[in-house]
């Protein structure tokens, strides 16, 4: 009678696994894949080394003039000497404690919401502390004068703290507008359905440059001489407008996406219209409009820098500001990368930020 034995398993070739296994699949699994990643990586072989040299390796870090630093390479320290441009734009120098703390503020507001993480009082907070940060933040960087606290118009707002209110503002508020347009435009109320449709289809079809330019030029027009209306209020009227209908088209998706047997169980259950939405099909739609919705809310703040054209200075137009002082002529490639660098930093943690809510909102495992 013959017996069995059980032979030991071989490991797996090392043309499979870890780091080798990876680059054969990924890069070497065909001829054209190899031809194709031998280009690529010659191109970066040409790029790279020259890219890291002078950003890096041969730039200036310490030089106190323009013209002691190299030409040849990065000469880092003038954004050391600009930086507060950056920052902040034409913002009085004395006040920069007012934008530092609200930036305080809103880290401290983000622990709290963390701390509070299940407890029963959590939304209610929350919700609180939403509807009291516009107020700090408008009466820390704009002031009050009844309150002792300086003025600084919005027109000496600039660099990144502009780039940020103008994004944080569009996004914050184009979201309930633009979930309240997806609704209407699922209504069975026809009134409602063609004025949300009309208002989708026709901010949609016009560039933001043309509604930034209208907002700028056209809105005072229909304004008495007399009513001063903040060119920086227009532009964020405007961008939230634009930004509405997008999220609308994006979150109506979503609703399509959920399966008509939740719309179903929720009327069987005996849910009127508003706690049907509320309490079961838009919880599941802006869970699978979470991708869409967080690359909408990246375009924005991509976008914020088209404001240049309407005489707000962003961070990109204080990069080429910055270039007009004679001590620093010719520095503009610097200020540039600089801030590509910021803003690519900022929009990587959405990105990431985004990932980890679709985690915390999975309900698939």
């Amino acid at each position: 009678m013959s017996t069995f034995k059980l032979k030991t398993a071989k490991p797996a070739p090392l043309s499979q696994v870890g780091v080798t296994g990876w680059l054969m699949q990924n890069l070497f699994s065909s001829k054209l894949n190899t031809a194709f990643s031998f280009i690529a990586i010659y191109l970066l072989y040409l790029i790279i080394p020259p890219l890291l040299d002078w950003m890096i390796f041969s730039a200036d870090f310490t030089s106190a003039t323009n013209n002691e630093c190299t030409r040849e390479a990065a000469c880092w320290s003038y954004i050391g000497f600009k930086i507060n441009l950056f920052m902040y734009g034409m913002y009085p120098s004395e006040e920069y404690w007012r934008p530092n703390l609200l930036l305080i503020i809103t880290v401290a507001f983000g622990i709290i919401a963390r701390l509070l993480k299940g407890n029963r009082y959590k939304n209610k907070v929350i919700l609180s502390l939403f509807f009291i940060y516009p107020f700090i933040a408008f009466f820390l960087l704009y002031g009050s004068e009844t309150l002792g606290i300086a003025v600084v118009e919005t027109h000496r707002w600039g660099g990144l703290m502009l780039t940020i209110v103008v994004a944080s503002v569009g996004i914050v508020a184009s979201f309930p507008i633009g979930i309240a347009l997806a609704l209407g435009r699922q209504s069975t109320m026809k009134i409602i359905k063609f004025l949300s449709v009309f208002c989708i289809e026709f901010i949609r079809g016009i560039p933001l440059i043309i509604i930034l330019f209208m907002a700028s030029v056209m809105l005072p027009l229909f304004f008495i001489s007399d009513i001063d209306f903040d060119k920086l209020l227009r532009a964020l009227i405007g961008i939230t407008m634009f930004q509405s209908v997008y999220i609308a088209e994006v979150i109506r998706g979503g609703l399509q996406a959920v399966p008509k047997g939740q719309y179903e169980a929720a009327d069987a259950a005996g849910l009127n219209f508003v706690q049907k939405m509320a309490l079961v099909i838009l919880p599941q739609a802006l869970k699978i409009s979470i991708p869409n919705i967080v690359g909408s809310f990246i375009a924005l703040f991509k976008d914020t820098t088209l404001v240049l054209i309407i005489g707000l200075f962003d961070m990109l137009a204080i990069a080429k500001l910055a270039t007009s002082d004679a001590d620093w002529l010719g520095r503009k490639t610097e200020g540039i990368v600089f801030v590509a660098i910021v803003i690519w930093v900022i929009l990587f943690l959405m990105s990431q930020y985004s990932k980890t809510l679709e985690k915390r909102f999975n309900t698939e495992h």
